[in-house]
């Protein structure tokens, strides 16, 4: 049986309005009460519905990055860096490591982005759900997702995050789009749903830029800082 209320208060807890994370603290007092949730989750969803699903697999994922981050704070980011260059195989590590056995297979960040979340549920509004623990992610809800209410949850995901100009913005001087390198990066989901890019942040934006005068879609630079509350 799916129980996110332990989840829900942990993030109720940790997790400001911006969605930053203290860290510190949760390190300090919670770190056994989020093993034990996650350890409390089914490992299998056959019995699950679609909702239930979806709900599970994004809670899921944010939790254990979370998670991943706990174990290895104080740091400043998940791309950590030696001697001032970037450590790629840590970042892979952070991505593709197995941590949680789902379905009957050991299952990594990866693998409940790109091998359940995209090709099962086809649903690009899950771009503004999952949080790596990284600046240029979406906010961290400071909530779970809840099966029955998932769906509006990620509508409203949506608005904020193509109404926060630190992802999305249109200069209406020059005609170019600013958007977020997650439009770039998982293109192919947007264009499931919407003719271009443009065309799907237009949905959300208000006013809505008009097509006819956008001149360039730029990518804006992402931040891989740690979403924590510390300075």
């Amino acid at each position: 049986m799916l129980n996110f209320t332990p989840w829900n208060t942990l993030l109720q807890t940790y997790v400001d309005d911006q969605g930053r994370v203290d860290y510190a603290r949760w390190q300090r007092q919670a770190v056994p009460d989020l093993d034990a949730w996650l350890a409390s989750l089914p490992n299998s969803r056959n019995d699950l519905a679609l909702e239930e699903s979806l709900a599970l697999l994004i809670n899921l994922y944010n939790a254990l990055a979370i998670q991943q981050v706990l174990r290895r704070y104080p740091t400043d980011s998940i791309l950590p860096k030696v001697l001032g260059v970037p450590n790629w195989l840590a970042f892979w590590r952070f991505f593709s490591r197995s941590l949680y056995p789902l379905d009957g297979q050991p299952t990594s960040l990866n693998g409940i982005e790109h091998g359940l979340l995209r090709p099962q549920f086809k649903e690009p509004r899950i771009h503004f759900a999952l949080v790596c623990a990284s600046g240029g992610c979406p906010i961290l809800r400071n909530e779970a997702y809840w099966p029955d209410i998932v769906e509006a949850q990620l509508e409203t995901d949506a608005h904020r995050f193509i109404h926060n100009p630190d992802k999305v913005r249109y200069d209406a001087d020059t005609g170019v789009l600013y958007c977020s390198k997650i439009f770039k990066w998982y293109g192919e989901d947007f264009l499931r749903v919407a003719p271009s890019v443009p065309d799907y942040i237009g949905t959300y934006l208000s006013p809505t830029p008009p097509l006819s005068a956008l001149t360039a879609v730029r990518y804006l630079p992402y931040s891989w800082r740690l979403n924590d509350q510390t300075p």
